[in-house]
């Protein structure tokens, strides 16, 4: 059975806020992070993501006990990019992001770096002095 969710009680009534809802809102905290390529939550969600249903709490478990959560995070990090700073920006900005949004305490943020993307990107800047030439 599943343990009750938290709920905020207000003079109008009661709130209770879905898992599925923590992880989408740390889903794109983590998304807008530096250095982050993609989120990744195996191959089932990664086909069924590249078939057109796009998901943003993909890689992401979320466990609420009480008031309080732990989140585990899946991700892809850039060529380039320093891991363990990534991972840690990832942990800051996914723990205020869930604690701002929904009131709950974040006790840990897990990152699981499973990738380094190495997709070459066209520098912009080139692309631009090469027209400013002709």
């Amino acid at each position: 059975m599943d343990a009750q969710k938290p709920e905020i009680n207000t003079e109008m009534g009661t709130i209770r806020i879905a898992d599925e809802v923590v992880s989408t809102v740390a889903g794109i905290a983590a998304a807008e992070v530096e250095g982050v390529a993609s989120l990744s939550g195996g191959w089932g969600t990664d086909l069924a993501e590249k078939l057109g249903k796009k998901n943003l709490g993909k890689g992401i478990k979320v466990e609420v006990v009480d008031a309080s959560t732990s989140i585990d995070i899946s991700i892809v990090v850039k060529f380039g990019y320093p891991i363990p700073e990534v991972a840690g920006t990832v942990q800051q900005e996914v723990k205020q992001s869930v604690e701002t949004m929904t009131g709950l305490n974040v006790k840990a943020v897990n990152v699981n770096v499973i990738a380094v993307d190495i997709k070459k990107e066209e520098p912009v800047e080139e692309a631009a002095n090469d027209t400013e030439l002709e």
